[in-house]
C-alpha cells in the first residue's frame, strides 16, 4: 500500500467494528451472552461520537447507564442528546437480542431514585426474530454517519413511509421535508444556527475538544476523514475551530447542504422528558438502520434543534406539533469509514451478582 493510500485510511481503532456472529456464546450464560451483545450496541450513533453510555451486568440483567461526564454542555446543557444517543444503543441491543433468538425484556427507568439508570434488560424467552428485524441487525455494522455529499437523485417514497413506520413503532415521529420551499426554510434555519453557534467560543472550545486528527489512537471523537478533510486539515482543524470565528463560512457550506439534500426528516416526540429523549434515541437507531438496510446514508444538521428560538420556528414547520429532537438528511451516497468506537471492556462496569 502507498504512502497515499496510508494517508487517507490511517490507523483508526476499528477493531469494534468487526464483529462475528460465529463467537456468540450459545451455550453460556445469560451474562455471557449479554456481554457479548453489547458489542452491538456500542456500535450506536452519538453526539460528537461521545458515546455516553455505561453497562452493567447483574446475574442474568444488563444496566444501561448514562455516562454524564461524556456531556456536551455546551450544546446540549440538559442531557438531551446524551439520552437519546444511550437510546440508540439500547435500540442496538434490543435488535442484537431479537436476532439470537430471544425476545427480549426491557424496563425503562427502573429506579426512580437513580436518573443515569435509564434501563434494564434480560434476554427473556425464546422468540425467532421477524424479517424485518433481521433487516435491522443486519445493518448495524453498516451504518454511519455520512456527512459527504449525496446523489442528487430522490429517496425512494416507500422507503420513506418504511421510516415513518419504524419511529412510530418506537413512540416517535418522522417528519419528511422534500418540497424545495421546505428544504429552503428549513436551510435558513441551519445556516441561523450555525451564526449563533460559532459566535459562542465556548461552543467552539467544545467542538474541537472532540474533533481528532486522522491517524489518532483515541476510540472516540470525530475524525477529519468523516467530514472529508486530509491528514494535514484533519491536524490543524482543532486549533482552527478554538481560534476563529468560522461561522458564517460554515453556515453558507451547511446551507447548500441543506437545501441540496434529496431528503430532510425531522425526528420528534409528542413530550420533551427524559422518558420522551429514550425514546426518540431507540426510534433514531431504528430509522438509520432500517434506512441503511436500503442503502439509503444519514448524517445531522441539528443547529436548529440545539437552538431553543430555533426549535420553535423548526415545530412549526412540522405542522406545530410536538418536539422536534433531531434534524437528519437522507440520500443515496459512496460508503465512508466508521468512527472508532471504545470496546465493550471500556464502557463495562464491575459485574455485580444478585443475591
Amino acid at each position: 500500500m502507498s504512502a497515499a493510500v496510508q494517508t487517507i485510511l490511517p490507523p483508526a481503532p476499528l477493531e469494534a467494528w468487526q464483529i462475528s456472529e460465529g463467537d456468540y456464546p450459545v451455550e453460556g450464560r445469560a451474562a455471557d451472552k449479554l456481554r457479548f451483545l453489547l458489542r452491538y450496541a456500542v456500535l450506536a450513533p452519538s453526539s460528537h461520537n461521545t458515546q455516553p453510555w455505561l453497562f452493567r451486568i447483574r446475574d442474568d440483567a444488563v444496566e444501561l447507564y448514562a455516562d454524564r461526564s461524556r456531556g456536551l454542555p455546551v450544546v446540549d446543557p440538559d442531557d438531551r442528546q446524551l439520552i437519546m444517543s444511550c437510546g440508540a444503543a439500547l435500540l442496538h441491543l434490543r435488535i442484537a437480542i431479537r436476532h439470537f433468538g430471544h425476545a427480549g425484556e426491557v424496563a425503562l427507568f427502573p429506579d426512580t431514585s437513580d436518573p443515569d439508570l435509564l434501563a434494564r434488560v434480560r434476554l427473556g424467552r425464546m422468540h425467532p426474530p421477524t424479517i424485518e428485524e433481521e433487516e435491522i441487525f443486519h445493518a448495524i455494522p453498516r451504518r454511519r454517519t455520512n456527512r459527504l455529499a449525496f446523489e442528487p437523485r430522490p429517496v425512494d417514497q416507500g422507503v420513506l413511509f418504511q421510516l415513518r413506520v419504524e419511529a412510530r413503532a418506537e413512540g416517535a415521529w418522522l417528519h419528511i421535508l422534500q418540497s424545495e420551499d421546505e428544504r429552503n426554510r428549513v436551510a435558513d434555519l441551519v445556516a441561523e444556527g450555525d451564526r449563533v453557534e460559532w459566535a459562542d467560543r465556548r461552543f467552539r472550545r467544545e467542538l474541537a475538544s472532540w474533533m481528532h486528527p486522522n491517524a489518532s489512537s483515541s476510540c472516540d471523537g470525530m475524525r477529519g476523514y468523516g467530514f472529508g478533510h486530509g491528514d494535514l486539515m484533519s491536524r490543524g482543524g482543532p486549533f482552527f475551530i478554538r481560534t476563529f470565528d468560522l461561522g458564517g463560512q460554515t453556515a453558507a457550506s451547511d446551507r447548500r447542504i441543506a437545501a441540496g439534500s434529496p431528503a430532510l426528516a425531522v425526528l420528534g416526540t409528542d413530550g420533551d422528558w427524559p422518558y420522551d429523549w429514550l425514546a426518540a434515541g431507540q426510534a433514531l437507531a431504528r430509522v438509520l438502520l432500517m434506512a441503511r438496510a436500503h442503502e439509503i446514508w444519514a448524517s445531522f444538521l441539528n443547529q436548529p434543534v440545539e437552538l431553543p428560538d430555533l426549535r420553535s420556528k423548526l415545530c412549526d414547520l412540522c405542522d406545530g406539533y410536538g418536539y422536534p429532537q433531531m434534524l437528519m438528511r437522507l440520500g443515496y451516497g459512496r460508503d465512508v469509514r466508521p468512527e472508532p468506537r471504545r470496546p465493550v471492556e471500556e464502557v463495562l462496569m464491575p459485574e455485580v451478582p444478585v443475591p
